[in-house]
């Protein structure tokens, strides 16, 4: 079981990555029939949603793209920004999803912001506590570290509903502004389910270690 359980930790994230490396690489090179590159697509989105003191900037790195709430900054990576496409479109309009958020003070945007400076902390230091409980058998610093690895958990699950979200908002956005036509939703829509897959596998896999470190900690104190 526990050989699975291993294997199923390890290949889940793995799986993600290259689902989202080929799909965004595929839908890449599909032109968008608006000839929008991502940066126009943004800058369009964000105007229309009046966030025009929200600039858009080319940030280095593949899919490095991500909106910054404390610059205002949607930040798209090099090909998105200057290519027209209908990955670059999807990934845009995402970012932008997330401005928009951040405008109406979106209730789990909110609450994922608060949670980051708990969760830096909590991945950082939980580790050490559940090595040092499980090596010595401490219970009560295995207990320490579960604590500390759930709240990294709640970061990682309240991050879903945000990226759903930004992602619905996106394809709401491009469409009603007529930046993609009917025969490219369900490729922009692939685009961001393939995106969304790596944040469902991060929070599954974190789930399970959550649960097995449970189960560890339950088995010592029947142990005892």
């Amino acid at each position: 079981m526990y050989i699975v359980y291993f294997i199923v930790l390890l290949l889940l994230p793995i799986y993600a990555q290259m689902k989202v490396k080929r799909t965004y690489k595929r839908y890449s090179q599909v032109r968008s029939t608006s000839g929008m590159t991502g940066a126009e697509v943004a800058r369009l989105i964000l105007d229309q949603n009046g966030l025009s003191n929200v600039r858009v900037v080319e940030q280095q790195g593949f899919l490095s793209d991500h909106y910054n709430p404390e610059t205002k900054t949607v930040a798209l990576s090099t090909h998105n920004y200057h290519e027209a496409s209908v990955a670059g479109t999807a990934v845009a309009a995402h970012e932008c999803g997330h401005a928009i958020q951040h405008k109406e003070a979106y209730s789990f945007l909110t609450l994922r912001s608060r949670l980051v400076p708990v969760a830096n902390i909590s991945s950082n230091a939980s580790w050490i506590f559940i090595m040092i409980g499980l090596i010595a058998t401490i219970q009560p610093l295995l207990l320490v570290g579960i604590v500390l690895l759930a709240a990294g958990v709640v970061f990682q699950l309240v991050t879903l509903p945000v990226e759903f979200d930004a992602s619905k908002r996106a394809m709401n956005e491009i469409v009603a502004h007529g930046i993609i036509r009917n025969e490219e939703e369900p490729y922009a829509r692939k685009v961001l389910s393939a995106a969304a897959l790596t944040y469902v596998a991060a929070a599954a896999t974190a789930v399970m270690e959550l649960l097995r470190l449970v189960l560890i900690y339950t088995g010592m104190n029947n142990d005892d």
